[in-house]
C-alpha cells in the first residue's frame, strides 16, 4: 500500500510539470497525455480496465460522455479510457495536492449554486467550443455502487444548445477484488459515498487489486429537453449497470 502510494506521487511530479506546460501550448498533446497519466495511475493502484464498446468519434462535434458514480477512483478509470476534461464539484478546487491534478486535467468546476450557474453553464459552453470533450457525473455526488442514484437534469443543460454535442452514456461497475467477484458486503472497500474520508478510503482499498468494466453504449439522439435525455440516460445507465453487477452484460 505505501509502495503505491509513493509510486503515485513519482509518477505525479514526473508528468504533472509536463502537462502544466502543455495546456499553453496548441494541440492534442494536452488533451492526450492526462490520459497516459491516469493509465499510469491504474496500473499503480492494481485497478485492471475491461472496456466494452467504441468511444464516440464525433467528427468535428465534441461529444459529452455521461457516467454513474460510485468512487474517487472512477476519475482514474474513465480518465484512462475517456478522451475529455471532467466537470466536478467546486470544493475538490480546494483539496491539497488533488487541486494540481485537476487543474492539470483542465478540469471544469461547478458549485450548482443558482447565482453561478450561469457563468458555469458559459464555462462549459467555452470548453466544448475549444473542442474538449466533457465528462459528466449526472447523480452530482457518488454512491454505494449497489445502485445509480438519480440524475440531475441542470447537469444536461448544454445538450439542448445550439452546438448539440454529441451524448454517449457511459456505465462503470467494479466487479472484482483479487480476482474475485465483488459482493454487496465487498463493495464500500471501493465505492466511496456518506461521511467516508479519502485517507482511510485509500487505506483499505489499496490493499487490494481491482477490475472495473467499462462498457461505452452507442450515442444516443437528443430528443425533447434535458429532463427528458436526464431521464433516458438514467434508465440506461441504471439498468446496465445492474446487468453488470449481476454478470450479465
Amino acid at each position: 500500500m505505501l509502495v503505491r502510494l509513493i509510486a503515485f506521487l513519482a509518477w505525479t511530479l514526473t508528468l504533472l510539470p509536463v502537462q502544466l506546460a502543455l495546456i499553453h501550448l496548441k494541440g492534442n498533446a494536452k488533451q492526450r497525455l492526462p490520459m497516459v497519466y491516469w493509465s499510469g495511475v491504474a496500473r499503480i493502484l492494481g485497478l485492471r480496465l475491461r472496456v466494452s464498446g467504441v468511444v464516440a468519434d464525433g467528427a468535428g462535434r465534441p461529444v459529452i460522455f455521461v457516467a454513474n458514480h460510485c468512487s474517487w477512483l472512477d476519475v482514474v478509470a474513465l480518465g484512462a479510457v475517456l478522451p475529455g476534461c471532467f466537470v466536478a464539484k467546486g470544493e475538490i478546487a480546494g483539496w491539497p495536492g488533488i487541486k494540481y491534478i485537476a487543474a492539470a486535467g483542465r478540469t471544469v468546476f461547478v458549485s450548482r449554486r443558482h447565482h453561478r450557474t450561469k457563468h458555469e453553464r458559459n464555462a462549459m459552453q467555452t470548453r466544448l467550443a475549444q473542442g474538449d470533450n466533457l465528462i459528466l457525473f449526472p447523480e452530482g455526488t457518488t454512491s454505494d455502487g449497489v445502485r445509480v442514484m438519480p440524475f440531475h437534469p441542470a447537469f444536461l443543460a448544454l445538450a439542448n444548445d445550439a452546438s448539440a454535442p454529441i451524448i454517449q452514456p457511459v456505465t462503470i461497475v467494479y466487479d472484482q477484488m483479487d480476482a474475485l467477484p465483488i459482493c454487496r458486503r465487498n463493495r464500500p472497500f471501493v465505492s466511496w459515498y456518506g461521511d467516508m474520508d479519502i485517507a482511510s478510503h485509500y487505506a483499505r482499498l489499496g490493499r487490494h487489486n481491482w477490475r472495473v468494466s467499462i462498457v461505452l453504449d452507442d450515442p444516443i439522439e437528443i430528443a425533447g429537453g434535458r429532463k427528458a435525455l436526464s431521464a433516458e440516460l438514467e434508465t440506461r445507465i441504471a439498468a446496465q449497470a445492474a446487468r453488470m453487477r449481476q454478470g450479465r452484460a
